[in-house]
């Protein structure tokens, strides 16, 4: 067996497959090169000296706690249960790079490129993800507690069963998202896009969604009981047999949306577009609707005593 550096490319010769690896041991074996694990001393001494390419590099393990590693390229890197608390890896390409098991608590993935990237079982608690890319990860089930990951790309993620509890996600680009039955209790979601967005079952109880995007959006069972919606875009949306109790909605946008069966007591509809939305069976009980529009809306066997009425009438 022979050990030595080279740099990267992988490919066939006829069919020998071979690749070269710079940054990186191998070995040769039975015509292919097989990439070792590199230590985190190796990494951080080469990254010191300028080095920045360590795509499809084996960091198994490997401790890298409260490094600088900005903007680093780990592109398809095995980083199986690596530590990486408290790291700096802002601008970092990690696409497609295994981060099973990893501990990313506390660290600084701002801008950071994380499609494809393998997540399970990783400590994703206090990460900033600020503007960091993450279409269509995985993430069902993730502790994500205070993570911030305003302006971050987060569309058609799997965020099902994830807890997001104090989460900023200020401006984040959410459209199709699933987040069916996630935790985003005081979670801050303004001016999120949410379009088309799933959240069936989800717990926002006081959650910050002024001014989000949630046309077409999924809120079936959803608890938004205290949550602040004002100015919110919910045209079309599902929120069949939602908590929206004390709910602030003024000058919110509900046309066309399903509620029906949903619960609005003392909810704050000052000035909300309800025009053709389905309120049947739905309980607004002591709600404020003044001003708001009810044109065309199915109040079927809605419960409105104690209601202002848009009129500034109050329902028997």
């Amino acid at each position: 067996m022979a050990s030595k550096r080279f740099t990267v490319l992988k490919g066939t010769v006829g069919r020998v497959s071979y690749v070269k690896a710079s940054h990186y041991r191998a070995i040769y074996r039975a015509g292919t090169f097989e990439i070792k694990p590199m230590s985190a001393s190796e990494l951080l001494g080469q990254y010191a000296a300028g080095a920045r390419d360590f795509r499809n590099a084996n960091l198994i393990g490997a401790d890298l706690s409260s490094s600088d590693l900005s903007d680093i390229n780990l592109r398809g890197a095995n980083l199986h249960g690596a530590n990486l608390r408290g790291a700096n890896l802002r601008g970092a390409n990690l696409r497609e790079a295994n981060l099973l098991e990893l501990n990313l608590y506390g660290a600084n993935l701002s801008e950071a490129n994380l499609i494809g990237v393998a997540v399970t079982g990783a400590d994703l608690r206090d990460v900033i993800l600020h503007g960091a890319n993450l279409r269509g990860v995985h993430l069902a089930g993730a502790n994500m507690t205070n993570v911030d990951m305003s302006g971050a790309i987060l569309s058609e993620v799997d965020l099902r069963g994830a807890n997001l509890s104090k989460a900023k996600l200020v401006e984040a680009s959410m459209t199709r998202i699933n987040m069916t039955n996630a935790v985003l209790v005081g979670a801050n979601l303004e001016a999120a896009n949410l379009t088309n967005g799933i959240l069936s079952g989800a717990m926002l109880e006081g959650a910050n969604l002024t001014d989000a995007v949630l046309n077409g959006a999924t809120l079936e069972g959803a608890n938004l009981r205290e949550a602040n919606l004002n100015k919110a875009r919910l045209s079309g949306a599902t929120l069949i047999e939602a908590n929206l109790t004390a709910a602030t909605l003024r000058n919110a946008n509900l046309s066309w949306a399903s509620l029906r069966g949903a619960t609005l007591n003392r909810a704050n509809l000052y000035r909300a577009n309800l025009s053709w939305a389905n309120l049947s069976e739905a309980s607004l009980i002591e709600a404020v609707m003044l001003n708001a529009r009810i044109d065309r809306a199915n109040l079927r066997n809605t419960k409105l005593t104690g209601t202002v009425m848009p009129d500034a009438s109050t329902h028997e």
